[in-house]
Formats: structure tokens, C-alpha cells, sequence
């Protein structure tokens, strides 16, 4: 019996495992990798047309647990507040699909991961990935549903970075796309930002030049150094302010280096938490994939080839990390190739967090056009 509005409940993840020798993946980078578990969680129902399922695909530090609560757990998937019964991505019309990518450490095959030919963690030995590979094992994910063509990709950041890429690689599987907060590629800051951060974990000693599994040492304070420059990059300017100001955790300075300030106290539990849950070897794996990214220059379609693809891109005024101009970037090459697009900018102070947070303006957009793509053809 379906809900008329509310929550998921509990939810299983589930895993798809392919490309066993000798059949592995073929990688950009020319190495192949297999097997290949993807972890995965669905929510909702396929109809017996299958022309109801949208693919959600999640950003840098995100998993296939996107909405509803897992056994035993009290917080719940990281898009918990879009998917479910009344909601933007409504489960009582769309069958929604989120699975962990390759390279990750939540279930799907990552640097973590066992390497069959040694019987060990992977560690430096997984191959470089790029958001191209990581939709190539979708694809397979999707080809093990019966699916033939998805009614939408999805996903903010990194997760729009690879809805686009889906629509370069199987336009033809796509009926629409929305990515939101993202860009055709990596301009030259966010690069930057994310070779600190790889650098950050490789200056700790701990990171043992990626071989840490098993040695009951793992590269903690780099990995958190390196959360909290991302944490600062997907907050704006104002939502810091209005968030901590300039607050002291106690009433006086401390006059040494310990936490005064309750932005200081903020990113350490941020930092702190985030190694509790991700993998430092994956850390560098995913940002060097987001950075070798590019669709830009006429590569996000084929030349000559007619895209019937909707799309709906979606942006945030006071996003620093993922500017609206680089929004504007994608709509302008797909209106130079009179794609049908929407395109609008939502006037938010949370910065990149904002696609997470945005969700009033955001359910409207989204349900307004997956009804009106649905009556498509």
C-alpha cells in the first residue's frame, strides 16, 4: 500500500558484482579492473512500462544510502528530505536508483577493496578512475535492472558532473537530466583546492604511502585537514557569518592553539567525523577523477548528432565552489545546440550546501518538470 506523504523507513542496500576475468572493465586509462561490486539501494517501484526510474547520483563524499534509514541507525539517507512518498523525487510514481561509484569505500570496489591478485587492500595498486569509468559501471547496474532508458539522471557537484556524463556517453538512455551546483569542468581553483587536500593526507605519516590497511595506523589528521578546507569551500561567506560570527567556545581567549573560535571548533568535529566514515585513499581517487572531468569545447554531445535529452540545471547565487557562471556555461552549449533547457538560479546564502538545504525551491522546480517530461514522448 502506497503513502500518501512521509518517509521511506528501513531500507537494505543491495550489491551487483561484474566484470569477472576475463571479462574485466576497460578503463580511459587503459588499465582494466574486475571484478566489480557496486552497492546500491532502491526506493519506490519499477512499472511494468520501466519508464519511471530516475537514477540519483551522489556528490564526492556521498553513497548509495540516499533516503530512508538503514537498521539500527537514526539518521537517514543524505537526500532523505527530496526522496519518498510526496516528495521531489516522489516514490509513489518513480522507481529511484543510487549506487556508490567505483573508487569509493562504501560497498562498491575501491582502493580498499581486496585486490584478487594478491589476496590484500588494493591501497596505490587500483587504477585511476575518471567520471567516464564511473558511468560505465552504472551502465552495467542499470542494464542488471532491465532498464533500457532512464527518465532522469540526477544528481549536485560531483553527482552532476556524472548525470552530464551519462548524457555524453548513452544520450540515447537519458530522457532528461538535471544537474545542479556543478560544471563541464574543473577550472584551475578547483583543482587547486582539491591538491591540497590530496596533499594534506599524503604529508601525514600515518598514509604510509597508501599501504595503512591492516597496520593499525591510518592518515587521520591529513585526511581531516583536508575535510576542513572542503567544508569551508561549501559554505558562503554569509552563512558563516550568520552560523558562528566571530563566537568564542569560552568567554576569554585562550592565548595558546587551542579551539577559541566556534568556527575552529566546527571544522575539527567536521574533520573529525569525516575519517570515522571515508577512506583516504578514496579521497584521492575520486578528486583526481572530478578533476580530469571535462565536457567542455562541444564534448558533452557528439557533433552532428540530434540529443532529444531534457535538461533542468539549477545553480545557487551564493555557490563560490561551483559559481553560477560555470551554470550558465552548460546552458549556453546547450542552447547552442537547441537542446530543450530550464535553467534557473536559486538565490540561497548557504553556498554549495545549498542543493542540499534548498529543498522547498528545489521539490517545486524538480516535480513540475519530471511531470511535465513524463507526458513526453
Amino acid at each position: 500500500m502506497k503513502s500518501e506523504t512521509g518517509n521511506i523507513g528501513i531500507v537494505r542496500p543491495q550489491f551487483y558484482t561484474f566484470g569477472e576475468p576475463p571479462h574485466e572493465l576497460q578503463l580511459e586509462s587503459g588499465q582494466k579492473l574486475g571484478p566489480i561490486t557496486l552497492a546500491y539501494e532502491t526506493y519506490g517501484e519499477l512499472n511494468s512500462q520501466k519508464n519511471n526510474a530516475i537514477l540519483i547520483l551522489h556528490a564526492f563524499s556521498g553513497d548509495a544510502h540516499a533516503a530512508g534509514y538503514h537498521e539500527g541507525e537514526s539518521k537517514p539517507g543524505w537526500w532523505d528530505n527530496m526522496i519518498g512518498p510526496g516528495k521531489a523525487f516522489d516514490t509513489n510514481q518513480y522507481f529511484i536508483i543510487c549506487s556508490n561509484i567505483i573508487g569509493g569505500c562504501k560497498g562498491s570496489t575501491g582502493p580498499s577493496s581486496e585486490n584478487p591478485k594478491t589476496g590484500r587492500p588494493y591501497a596505490l595498486d587500483f587504477p585511476m578512475i575518471t567520471v567516464g569509468d564511473i558511468i560505465q559501471t552504472q551502465r552495467y547496474l542499470i542494464d542488471h535492472l532491465g532498464i533500457e532508458r532512464l527518465l532522469c539522471v540526477v544528481g549536485g557537484s560531483m553527482g552532476g558532473m556524472q548525470a552530464l556524463q551519462w548524457v555524453a556517453s548513452y544520450p540515447e538512455r537519458v530522457k532528461c537530466c538535471i544537474p545542479i551546483a556543478c560544471t563541464l569542468k574543473h577550472s584551475p581553483q578547483q583543482i587547486a583546492f582539491d591538491e591540497v587536500g590530496r596533499q594534506a593526507v599524503m604529508a601525514d605519516p600515518d598514509w604510509q604511502e597508501g599501504r595503512y590497511y591492516g597496520t593499525g595506523r591510518q592518515p587521520e589528521r591529513g585526511l581531516a585537514v583536508a575535510r576542513m578546507i572542503g567544508h569551508i569551500t561549501y559554505m558562503s561567506d554569509q552563512s558563516m557569518e550568520a552560523k558562528f560570527s566571530r563566537r568564542l567556545k569560552e568567554k576569554n581567549y585562550s592565548f595558546n592553539f587551542q579551539t577559541d573560535f566556534e568556527v575552529e571548533g566546527y571544522l575539527r568535529y567536521r574533520g573529525d567525523n569525516f575519517v570515522k566514515r571515508f577512506d583516504a585513499n578514496s579521497y584521492l581517487y575520486v578528486t583526481k577523477a572530478m578533476d580530469y572531468f571535462d565536457l567542455s569545447d562541444g564534448k558533452l554531445f557528439p557533433h552532428g548528432k540530434t540529443v532529444p535529452t531534457r535538461f533542468l540545471v539549477i545553480s545557487f547565487a551564493s555557490d563560490w565552489l561551483y559559481p553560477s557562471y560555470q551554470s550558465t556555461d552548460i546552458v549556453k552549449q546547450l542552447r547552442v545546440r537547441h537542446v530543450d533547457v530550464t535553467y534557473c538560479e536559486i538565490k540561497s546564502t548557504y553556498g554549495h550546501d545549498a542543493f542540499l538545504l534548498e529543498v522547498e525551491e528545489e521539490t517545486q522546480l524538480i516535480k513540475h518538470f519530471l511531470k511535465v517530461t513524463s507526458k513526453r514522448p
